[in-house]
């Protein structure tokens, strides 16, 4: 179908997936609704070429006939040619979309088309981080970002002044000597947040088309396998699969060049690591668990640029993690946990350890007396140099989290993330100005620049850090190690550790472990999940296929009741998941999925340990729309 009829098709789509939805109880007998005004709603539709156009006839559609036989895979899909799409709203992502049109605009070809895709609603809206940002990449993509002589300059910025290290006992916090790689000298405290949605500004000036509220999930591939692009998923339909009134097909972007920027454990990354064998030559992938919190605390308690990092308590020695809380803006604080997704024990929630850790009184002191505006959770990539995969497929690349370019001693990825998807923007651009015979684009260029630079030497330098706390002395004997590389070895060890366990498989069975109770909210420092839930700002559409995908639900809860007593409940931090007393099943309990809560963190998919769980995108706008997170 011609691409001509796009901004209608773009309009469209955006009126049919802005439908409020609402956080579902573990027992769904009652809602929040969250309700988006008007202009949020049409926001995205008049993203196009950068300029917001008048809506006008656009609203105007023809529904689709309901029909109990209609197959919408049989409708066409309206189709867009773009030279560049990538996929994923984030620092990557709009970092390599920023570099593309700079280059594009510099060679005088200002009909390059760089095409943005991003599931959430605004750009943004699923971003969570820490975050103190280390500014060289963003300092070389955009050199007046804060600038006082740039009246556009990213203004939400506090310089970082001072940093702590503690070793948490349950009453105590013991000094620890800063590790180099955690000097935050020269970097700032700020919102990714904030951010992100100011480098979509910056894209946007110079004609980077962004479209959020399009969620891509499906891989176009050509006649000769090679990726030619994605298709957006279908809208309007019902739970159980049927295309209601409003029906609307998804859409085709075909481009010469497709990045994947999705973040941690993307679903179309997943999918093309499997078909081209991408890890091939990498160790799997680890993973961590963070949950934040945004507080506004009493003025006297506030301390400008703070930095304090924590390990030990609440969590158990046999278990990877830490916490952190960073003083930013006016009397802000953000707060949070890590838990590393290797954790054995079922019985363990992360969010009933972060709940614990606030009461710990070097928090505590802080918190009390302030008042807790947002919540967001977000895995996070922990695997480092070994679990690199190969970042370049036929027709395109992985950047950013999706590739695996978090720097976790330092716990900073944002620098390394916008550094890959520069380095890809240049190596796409070089190879597209190579290619004139409109044959498949390989970016072998990517791979070499990755090799060459300091994304490379930096994660092969702290490339034993995480898994020395595999090693039996487990906690302990992980931080004498990586007191070892931070002060002496300095990468130039001629080994190179492995991970344990894949994540899923580290679990170990109920019976095997001690049951851990956690203590009940007190409302002011901890909170219950669905309190917690409810200050993300998540919302879906309920009348939707459960985009978080188990075949078969009774034979799922087979396989992990009787294991691991419902562990999918305890790792999810949104109460997704739930086994309620059913007296009609065999096992007395019922396995249940409320997808309205879900602030797409993807645990589920990372965690389960029969591996059964699928994240897929729910449609288009829907999801979490955090705050300074």
């Amino acid at each position: 179908m011609a691409s001509r009829t796009l901004p209608v098709a773009i309009a469209r789509r955006t009126l049919l997936s802005s439908r409020p939805a609402r956080i579902t109880p573990r027992t769904i007998t009652s809602a929040t609704r969250h309700p988006r005004n008007l202009f949020d709603f049409y926001r995205p539709a008049l993203r196009i070429a950068g300029q917001r156009r008048a809506l006008s006839s656009t609203a105007r559609t023809r529904l689709a006939d309901v029909k109990e036989d209609f197959d919408p895979r049989q409708q066409d899909r309206e189709v867009d040619e773009v030279d560049v799409c990538i996929v994923g709203g984030g620092p990557a992502g709009l970092a390599a979309a920023i570099r593309l049109k700079q280059q594009a605009n510099e060679a005088g070809n200002e009909d390059f088309r760089v095409l943005l895709l991003e599931k959430a609603g605004e750009l943004g809206d699923h971003i969570v981080s820490g975050n103190v940002i280390e500014p060289s990449a963003l300092n070389e993509l955009l050199p007046d970002w804060n600038s006082e002589n740039n009246p556009n300059r990213f203004e939400h910025t506090t310089p970082a002044r001072e940093d702590r290290m503690r070793f948490l006992t349950q009453n105590s916090a013991i000094p620890l000597p800063k590790p180099p790689q955690m000097n935050n000298h020269g970097n700032y405290i700020i919102s990714l947040n904030q951010l992100v949605k100011w480098l979509g500004e910056r894209a946007e000036e110079i004609g980077v088309e962004i479209y959020p509220g399009f969620a891509a999930s499906e891989i176009l591939y050509d006649h000769e396998g090679s990726v030619k692009g994605v298709a957006t998923n279908d809208l309007g339909i019902s739970r159980d699969g049927k295309p209601k009134e409003f029906f609307e097909r998804g859409m085709e972007f075909h481009a010469r060049v497709t990045l994947l920027g999705e973040g941690c454990h993307g679903s179309l990354a997943k999918q093309v690591i499997k078909k081209y064998d991408l890890r091939r030559d990498s160790q799997h992938q680890t993973y961590g668990l963070g949950i934040k919190e945004i507080w506004e605390i009493q003025p006297e308690k506030f301390q400008s640029g703070l930095i304090v990092h924590s390990l030990g308590y609440p969590l158990p020695t046999d278990t990877y993690g830490g916490g952190w809380m960073y003083h930013f803006g006016d009397n802000m604080v953000s707060i949070g946990l890590v838990v590393g997704l290797d954790y054995p024990n079922p019985w363990l929630a992360p969010y009933g350890e972060f709940q614990k850790m606030k009461h710990h009184p070097m928090y505590k002191d802080v918190l009390e007396g302030g008042k807790c505006i947002s919540y967001g959770a977000r895995t996070l990539i922990e695997g480092g140099f070994q679990s690199i995969p190969k970042c370049s497929f036929p027709g395109g690349a992985l950047i950013g989290d999706t590739a695996g370019f978090v720097n976790l001693p330092k716990i900073k990825g944002t620098h390394t993330a916008m550094r890959s998807g520069m380095l890809a923007a240049e190596a796409a651009w070089d190879a597209l100005k190579g290619n004139t015979d409109g044959g498949t684009i390989f970016l072998y260029d990517y791979e070499d620049k990755l090799r060459s630079s300091s994304i490379w030497t930096e994660l092969k330098q702290v490339r034993n850090m995480r898994p020395s706390f595999h090693t039996p002395l487990g906690l302990y004997g992980g931080i004498i190690y990586s007191g070892l590389e931070a002060y002496v070895l300095r990468g130039k060890a001629p080994w190179t550790l492995k991970h344990g366990k894949a994540d899923h498989a580290a679990t170990k069975t109920a019976d095997e472990c001690k049951k851990i109770e956690y203590p009940k909210p007190d409302g002011k420092i901890s909170f219950d999940i669905l309190t917690s839930v409810s200050r993300s700002g998540t919302n879906h559409e309920e009348d939707q296929p459960v985009h978080l995908q188990v075949e078969d639900w009774d034979a799922h809860a087979q396989k992990e009741w009787l294991k691991y007593q419902g562990v999918e409940n305890r790792f999810c931090p949104a109460g997704v998941y739930e086994y309620v007393e059913d007296d009609s099943k065999d096992l007395g309990v019922r396995f249940q999925i409320n997808a309205q809560n879900c602030v797409h963190c993807k645990t589920c998919d990372i965690k389960v340990p029969d591996q059964d769980i699928n994240w897929t995108t729910p449609q288009g706008g829907e999801g979490p729309k955090y705050v300074l997170t």
